[in-house]
């Protein structure tokens, strides 16, 4: 399979499953079957995933099982205050195991990047750090959208308010990563939820 085809397996994978809900969500204003299209999504995203790359991405593979648990709770109590939810625990476990991780003296987002870009310990540090509160952030911003706008707008929020959101973070991170950056290497594209 070519570079580009892979290019976007690995986007159907990552944003398949919110995708599905917000144009679900749109056909039916209905948020229990737009979680049915969410969890039959990640399923087959995850699937697809792993036919094509032969292994699962650690990001794509939390984010699928939370969509999994929590769009299976909606759908078995039907209580869409589950799905909502989603992103704030997802999220702030992201921020937990990040500062967690410098908490015991390891650099997580140094080892989810595996080699994509070479920096010194501090800058990894300070990275992590800026990113475990962006997620802390994104949760508490996810609670007051959730609790306080129509379904509607919270779609929106989600998908693709969230992703937007984690782009424009990450590109602000950018300059730092390139004044650190080894000569001749270039930093990753910025990762998203």
């Amino acid at each position: 399979m070519s570079p580009r085809a892979k290019g976007w397996v690995r986007s159907a994978v990552d944003y398949g499953g919110p995708l599905a809900f917000l144009i679900a969500f749109l056909l039916t204003r209905d948020t229990i079957k737009a979680t049915w299209a969410l969890v039959a999504a990640s399923g087959v995203a995850l699937a697809v995933g792993y036919v094509v790359e032969k292994r699962i991405a650690p990001m794509p593979l939390v984010a699928g099982v939370a969509a999994l648990i929590f769009g299976g709770l909606t759908i078995v109590f039907h209580d869409e205050r589950f799905i909502k939810i989603k992103p704030t625990v997802l999220n702030l476990g992201f921020a937990a195991f990040l500062l967690g991780g410098l908490l015991l003296k390891r650099n997580p987002l140094k080892a989810l990047l595996a080699g994509a870009i070479h920096l010194p310990d501090p800058i990894w540090r300070v990275l992590t750090v800026r990113y475990g509160i962006f997620f802390v952030f994104v949760a508490v911003l996810n609670e007051f959208v959730w609790r306080t706008q129509s379904t509607e707008v919270w779609a929106y929020f989600r998908f693709p308010g969230l992703q937007v959101l984690a782009v424009v973070f990450s590109l602000t991170q950018v300059p730092l990563m390139m004044k650190h950056a080894l000569p001749g290497e270039a930093p990753p594209p910025p990762p998203t939820e």
